[in-house]
This record gives structure tokens, sequence and C-alpha cells, in this order.
């Protein structure tokens, strides 16, 4: 017998030690350190992953070749505080060609202090991308754990 998840999102939660305005400028200047070269949907390796910081931008992964895989839509940006983008990929790991199908990333930064963030990720409506969700969100609750982790690195956490 299979196990129903009970809801269509993941969340995360993790602290670094550097003020908001700083943490919010590494998530989105640096994503191309944050985002592994494996998690790739394109048929050569990755030079560059981007993440236009800006409503109707764009993240994409950039192939050696100049090859693009553009993978999220930027939604809504709040400097330094809020950042979502729609996840345009299915269930099998493939690029999501409805928009409306998409899922949303949010990330939110909040000071602790002067010296210390709280980042949260939430990762929700999953269930929009139809069949199998439930199976991508088993492999989010594992990717983005590491793609946090390599963000306390560059934040030197």
């Amino acid at each position: 017998m299979s196990e129903q998840r009970a809801t269509d999102e993941v969340r995360f939660a993790i602290e670094v030690a550097v003020p908001v305005d700083h943490a919010f400028r590494v998530f989105t200047e640096q994503f191309d350190s944050i985002k592994p070269r494996e998690h790739n949907l394109l048929a050569v390796d990755i030079a560059e992953t981007v993440l236009e910081a800006k409503p109707g931008g764009a993240v994409y992964d950039r192939g050696v070749d100049g090859t693009v895989c553009v993978w999220g839509r930027v939604l809504d940006v709040e400097p330094p505080h809020r950042l979502v983008f729609a996840w345009l990929i299915s269930p099998q790991w493939q690029i999501e060609e409805h928009e409306d199908r998409a899922s949303e990333v949010e990330v939110r930064f909040s000071a602790i202090d002067d010296t210390h963030t709280r980042v949260e990720l939430r990762h929700h409506g999953l269930a929009r991308h139809g069949a199998g969700w439930e199976s991508a969100a088993s492999g989010l609750e594992s990717g983005w754990p590491l793609y946090l982790s390599r963000f306390q690195q560059l934040c030197g956490t």
C-alpha cells in the first residue's frame, strides 16, 4: 500500500550569519554557485545558471554549446525580503510547457538581528503538475537542502 502525502508542498528553514540584504544578494546574484551542475535538463554540460531577479525574469541554464533551458519564471521580487518563481519542471523532470501547471518556489529572508538572517524556502502547488507530483515532492525534499547548504557555504556559515 502506498502512502499519501498530506500536502503538496515542501518547506525548509535555515539561518545564515550575514545581514538580510547580503543574504538576498548572495541567493539571487550567486544562484549559479548554489545550483549543482548535475541538476541538468540539457543534453550538454551547464556553463552557467542564471536567475534574473526581476518580475518576468527567467531562471535558466546555459549549456557549454550555448543552448538555453528555461526552467523557471520570476513572479515576484521584494528585495531584500522575498523572491517567488514558477517551477517549470514536470514530475517527469521535463520542461513544463504550461505555466498554469507550474508550482511555485517562495524564498523569504527575515532579519534575526543585524548580522543574522532566517531563510525560509517553500515550494508549493506541486499538485498543479498533475500525475506524479508526489514523487517529485520526494525528490525536492532531498534536492532543496543541497541548494540551501551550498547557499550557507557561500554566506560563510
